[in-house]
């Protein structure tokens, strides 16, 4: 089977499984969503929807927060992985969103990628969301999942994502981030992935006794 018949296979039966996936995480601005993305590296969204309902009703906006301080933000936020340094971040990405954006967030990769605590993965999730950016964010559910089905060998998550923009259509792209990382949270799991009935079994690279 060709590359491009693969992925194409792969999009229609996404299509058909989740013709509208939505992000998990809970937020109710631009900045929340940023601020929400920031919090959820290498920690859960579930865990991250816990923290930020009293997080956003002390600091609901980028000029709020940034006249927090990084101990009044801990208090609220110190159960999330890498609070300290989170925190920090925090204070100044809001600082510099104020002053530097006007308090509006970017819809561009590389000034959001200017911002403390922003890396690729955010920026590429923040956009797509935020404006639909024809940009594939890649983590560990992406990676793994690209992976199993055939659809990379990329060993970075940078050269994962030429590849899946490379063969899905841009339209496609901000839904695409959104299957694959749902798919691989709750079905194609790292350690006891539920291959029974799966809708990819005969596209899975992956041999099972």
């Amino acid at each position: 089977m060709r590359l491009s018949e693969r992925f194409s296979l792969i999009t229609e039966r996404f299509q058909q499984l989740m013709p509208r996936p939505e992000p998990e995480l809970q937020f109710g601005s631009p900045f929340q969503l940023l601020v929400a993305v920031i919090l959820s590296a290498q920690c859960t969204d579930k865990r991250v929807n816990l923290v930020t309902p009293g997080l956003f009703a002390r600091y609901p906006d980028a000029e709020a927060m940034s006249r927090a301080s990084v101990e009044q933000l801990l208090e609220v936020m110190g159960s999330v992985s890498y609070p300290n340094s989170k925190a920090a971040h925090l204070k100044e990405t809001s600082r510099q969103i104020v002053e530097r954006f006007g308090g509006e967030i970017p819809d561009d990769i590389d000034a959001l990628m200017s911002l403390p605590g922003v890396g690729r993965k955010t920026a590429n999730v923040v956009t797509s969301v935020l404006y639909r950016r024809p940009v594939i964010a890649v983590d560990t559910h992406v990676f793994r999942v690209s992976h199993r089905l055939g659809l990379s060998k990329g060993k970075t998550p940078e050269a994962v994502e030429r590849d899946l923009e490379a063969h899905i259509p841009e339209s496609l792209r901000p839904d695409a981030h959104h299957w694959l990382i749902l798919f691989g949270r709750y079905r194609c799991k790292a350690l006891r992935p539920q291959c029974e009935d799966c809708p990819f079994a005969d596209l899975c690279t992956v041999s099972r006794p």
